[in-house]
């Protein structure tokens, strides 16, 4: 476990692209009871438990590249489709023994593990934000859009397994200076964004190259790319409740993304709200 900076950008993704990346532990699990039951495993349902986890996400469209035919080289091909044309036995082959992130944190103070499973439970609710608009928007891929949410903060849950002292330090300069922007903190615990890593990463691991994109906030005058960082931004802010004060502004700029009210948007997706309403 790192206790301090890595000197560069190329060393983090030196150090993530060398290690084996740990999944969740009901990921794992789940993919054992399949690998037990090959002969009725179901590639939708293979693809909704790999979708569910964000670290497994990545390592199974890094794994998938080399199957892919030159008509998909600028595209996401669904993970049903990607793992059935990869093979269901070598699929399994290939993951078999998963590392844990459970495992990898089990001796690490509690709130690492807590901060890591907290990122990940918001990057699944970002990408059913994401999924959601971009069915209004009527979006020919929503599965790109849909991994694109789930993947947009993988540098800060990788970071979090990896280096778990740090993420703590930047989660703790986030509590005691609320105004902080969460890439200013990143910048004084480790020098870089997360977002850096992680653009780093996707060219490295010769991810699609939409993804890239779509994960890249500087493009948000790109519709999908706004479905996206917004799906983000919503999910950051609503867990911290949903009187967070950035919350309004989140649903003006949804409201536009989706052609609804800011009043709409925030009956839609807060509760409370909702139950106002009745």
């Amino acid at each position: 476990m790192l206790d301090h900076p890595l000197p560069d950008r190329d060393a983090w993704v030196l150090l993530f692209s060398n290690s084996s990346l740990p999944v969740l532990r009901a990921t794992k699990r789940r993919l054992e009871e399949m690998r037990a039951d090959l002969d009725n495993v179901d590639a939708r349902e293979l693809a909704r438990v790999i979708l569910h986890d964000p670290i497994m996400t990545v390592r199974v469209l890094a794994y998938i590249q080399p199957f892919r035919g030159r008509s998909l080289q600028h595209d996401i091909a669904t993970i049903a489709g990607a793992v059935m044309m990869a093979g269901l036995l070598p699929f399994f082959r290939r993951f078999d023994a998963l590392p844990t992130i459970e495992d990898s944190l089990h001796e690490c103070d509690p709130h690492a593990l807590l901060g890591v499973l907290h990122a990940i439970r918001r990057a699944q609710r970002a990408a059913d934000y994401a999924h959601d608009w971009a069915i209004r928007r009527h979006d020919l891929n929503l599965e790109e859009v849909r991994i694109a949410a789930l993947l947009h903060d993988l540098a800060e849950i990788l970071v979090g397994c990896f280096a778990p002292a740090l993420a703590l330090e930047i989660q703790a300069r986030r509590r005691a200076q609320p105004k902080l922007r969460s890439s200013e903190a990143q910048m004084q615990v480790i020098g870089m964004s997360f977002q850096d890593i992680q653009l780093a990463l996707c060219k490295v691991w010769h991810l699609p190259e939409l993804l890239g994109q779509l994960i890249d906030d500087s493009q948000a005058s790109n519709p999908r790319v706004r479905n996206v960082s917004l799906a983000v931004r919503l999910a950051r802010h609503s867990a911290n409740g949903w009187n967070d004060p950035a919350l309004p502004d989140d649903y003006r700029e949804i409201g536009e993304l989706i052609n609804l009210t800011p009043d709409a948007v925030r009956q839609h997706l807060d509760p409370d709200a909702t139950a106002a309403a009745d």
